[in-house]
């Protein structure tokens, strides 16, 4: 059972299908053809496909010449036929997972590429997810699914979970050196999951006994960061309050080599993870009768950054006898964080929302995000030469190439919600 799967893995004889061409599966499907497999991506979006199979590198973790080289050696295709499912000996599903207006998980997209890979699955096929989810969706949702085909999960087909850790624009970690940690429903499919991640990537693989503790461990990485950003969220608008400065609180606290882990505060929290995986778990928490109160606490401490953000903007403009209705704001930095092009739950959207719905004239700049659209308005990065016509500069990203010194010379006020002008010294400068 699964040998036939084993011995094409070993020789890589074995074709892999990456469903969801995002952030996630992108990097993947790369690295999978880079280790030697033939590997297909699959995606909704034309657009998408005909990138990848022009070698066009759409995310900007994915190298330029990685993508060519995979495309180049025939390694590396991408189509939004999902009957070509059927030639893929190992399925790979990395597919959103949202939350719903109510915050409820949204498992629409998991359960539509479930059942494309059931109508076309074959024997002897690995499948894994990597999306990021609540505990049960392999057994309770994929499982099932897979089944209507006719073939056994454990017997004929094999299913996994292991979740992306996938961490944009860091320098260090990637898809490939990455620890992974896998649990899929049988011994079986975990024995043939290890030996396909053993082969394609450089790092250690921790396997767990059920896709549940794989999926639980995946929400619990990053409700221990969201909640801890609450609580230094929580301690900025203290120590603000009680007129200290929380970064050199957090500086002084870190000199501690023990029992202290360093978390900074902002404007809010962004991103694909953070603001989402622990609404998975609140909601499943439900099931059993019990109510997280520590994560959504947190929730509501970091959903409220954005509207601090705002009110000290509105207490700093006051100072020098400026109403924020009418008042030109400019936004330095629309992406979720430093050095990328990702603008996902971007806590400066809704800083962007909350100013102008208050009246403010708001424009941006960013050099990694040029222009985008945010609840059917248009929005374009504007040259930073026009920094001085603003009222106050609100720093909402960080990114490494903006001249902190020259813009504090340049601008009348900044509210600096990153520690970016740290070292600086102006009467101009508030810090979260």
């Amino acid at each position: 059972m699964g040998n036939v799967l084993k011995n094409k893995i070993e020789t890589k004889k074995a074709t892999v299908g990456v469903i969801g061409l995002g952030y996630v599966g992108l990097p993947f499907a790369v690295n999978t053809a880079l280790s030697g497999y033939k590997t297909i991506g699959f995606d909704i979006l034309q657009r998408r496909a005909d990138k990848v199979n022009e070698a066009i590198a759409y995310i900007s973790d994915v190298d330029k010449k990685n993508i060519k080289k995979a495309v180049e050696k025939g390694l590396l295709s991408a189509t939004t036929d999902y009957s070509k499912l059927k030639e893929c000996d190992i399925i790979c599903i990395a597919v959103p997972t949202p939350l719903d207006k109510f915050k409820q998980p949204d498992t629409k997209y998991v359960e539509r590429t479930t059942r494309g890979i059931a109508e076309n699955i074959k024997k002897d096929t690995l499948v894994i997810l990597e999306s990021t989810t609540y505990p049960g969706t392999t057994e309770e949702i994929v499982k099932p699914i897979l089944e209507e085909s006719g073939l056994k999960v454990g017997k004929d087909i094999f299913l996994s979970f292991s979740p992306e850790r996938v961490d944009p624009g860091n320098k260090k970690y990637n898809t490939k050196n990455t620890p992974k940690v896998v649990g899929g429903i049988t011994d079986k499919c975990n024995e043939i999951s290890r030996l396909f991640y053993e082969k394609i990537l450089v790092s250690d693989i921790h396997m767990v006994s059920s896709p549940k503790v794989a999926e639980m461990e995946k929400i619990f990485e990053n409700t221990f960061r969201n909640i801890n950003i609450g609580l230094v969220n929580e301690m900025a608008i203290l120590c603000n309050k009680m007129d200290i400065d929380v970064w050199e609180v957090i500086e002084a606290a870190s000199t501690k080599p023990y029992g202290f882990m360093s978390f900074y505060p902002g404007p809010g929290i962004g991103g694909h993870c953070i603001p989402i995986d622990p609404f998975y778990l609140t909601w499943k928490a439900r099931e059993f009768d019990y109510h997280t109160r520590l994560i959504e606490l947190s929730g509501e401490i970091n959903n409220y950054m954005p509207e601090y953000v705002m009110e000290r903007t509105m207490k700093m403009l006051n100072k020098n006898k400026i109403a924020l209705n009418g008042a030109k704001v400019f936004i330095l930095g629309v992406a979720y964080k430093k050095d990328i092009d990702d603008l996902r739950e971007s806590p400066a959207l809704k800083v962007i929302e909350n100013l102008e719905k208050n009246g403010a004239i708001v424009h941006y700049n960013d050099p990694w995000i040029e222009k985008f659209e945010y609840k059917n308005k248009k929005y374009q990065s504007v040259n930073l030469n026009r920094i001085s016509d603003y009222d106050i500069v609100i720093i909402t990203t960080d990114h490494s190439s903006y001249d902190y010194k020259e813009i504090t010379k340049k601008s009348k006020m900044i509210f600096d919600t990153r520690n970016a002008t740290d070292g600086i010294e102006s009467e101009k400068i508030e810090k979260i």
